[in-house]
């Protein structure tokens, strides 16, 4: 393998792992709760159903981690925490609102051609 392969394949792992991230359902239910501003973590949990508050804390530490989440503390009793879209997560909204609307749009369709496969 050649340098040139080896940074294109290091540059492919990279963009599968963002991939990954940001086409993770719980990731993208996230952001796009986050879409109209912030939120504490009491009212995310709400937002996002079905998701437990353990997932929640590793999906909010990993958006934050990829710098697409800020997470801003308050000092008062008890301690406020607020949860942001950083302009980079406020890049992701359009491809993730159209793919959703996508999603949406395509779902009877797919949910016949599932059943058609099944059948066979």
């Amino acid at each position: 393998m050649t340098r040139a392969d080896a940074a294109e394949s290091a540059a492919c792992q990279e963009v599968l792992g963002i991939l990954a991230l940001v086409g993770d359902k719980w990731s993208l239910l996230v952001v796009g709760q986050l879409r109209d501003g912030p939120l504490r973590f009491g009212e995310l949990h709400r937002a996002v159903r079905g998701i437990s508050q353990r997932m929640l804390t590793l999906t909010l530490r990993k958006l934050e981690r990829d710098g697409l989440v800020s997470r801003s503390v308050q000092a008062s009793v008890p301690p406020r925490v607020d949860y942001e879209l950083t302009p980079l997560g406020d890049s992701l909204l359009g491809p993730a609102l159209a793919l959703g609307e996508w999603a949406i749009e395509h779902r009877t369709e797919i949910a016949a051609n599932r059943l058609r496969y099944d059948a066979r």
